[in-house]
């Protein structure tokens, strides 16, 4: 970016849509912060025939105008880079932004089915435990009768989080 040059106030044009922009008390500041520790921040301008357009800075010219300064810091830019600053953002992509959400709950899924893998501690009773199911463990433990029956869906508690209620839905069947 070229270096900040000197212009003068009464040769930078402030355009109409810019101007409805104006905010008196932001210029007040500006005037206040100008006066203390000088003009920080130039504006950028265009060139257009005789005089500059203003394409930023509208507070920062006023409070220098206000002031009664006759010049101001300012970056004289193209005319293509000052369109390119006043284009609005491109549009979000709503298909984009699915992806990223389908994204960002398979990594939640992941980690909780690791953290679930981890707690479980992977020891060889309790993976054998779990191999044998409920009525078999049961029986082996010496208590006579049946395991107790798994809770339905219905009765489980609710999920804490988002990746729970994903697990508790793939457990159970649902489609989520």
């Amino acid at each position: 970016m070229p270096a900040p040059e000197s212009f003068p106030i009464d040769r930078v044009h402030v355009p109409d849509k810019k101007r409805k922009t104006l905010k008196p008390e932001v210029v007040d500041a500006l005037a206040e912060s100008i006066l203390e520790s000088g003009q920080r921040e130039p504006i950028l301008v265009r060139r257009e025939k005789d005089h500059y357009v203003l394409v930023e800075g509208l507070h920062r010219l006023e409070a220098c105008k206000a002031l009664g300064e006759p010049a101001i810091k300012g970056r004289l830019i193209s005319a293509e880079e000052a369109r390119q600053r006043e284009l609005p953002p491109p549009p979000i992509d709503p298909e984009r932004e699915k992806m990223e959400r389908l994204r960002k709950l398979r990594l939640e899924r992941e980690e909780a089915e690791k953290l679930a893998a981890s707690s479980r501690g992977g020891s060889a009773a309790h993976t054998a435990t779990r191999a044998r199911g409920p009525a078999d463990t049961a029986n082996r433990s010496g208590r006579a009768g049946a395991a107790k029956p798994a809770r339905s869906g219905a009765a489980a508690a609710a999920p804490k989080t988002l990746s729970d209620w994903i697990k508790q839905q793939e457990r159970s069947g649902g489609r989520y």
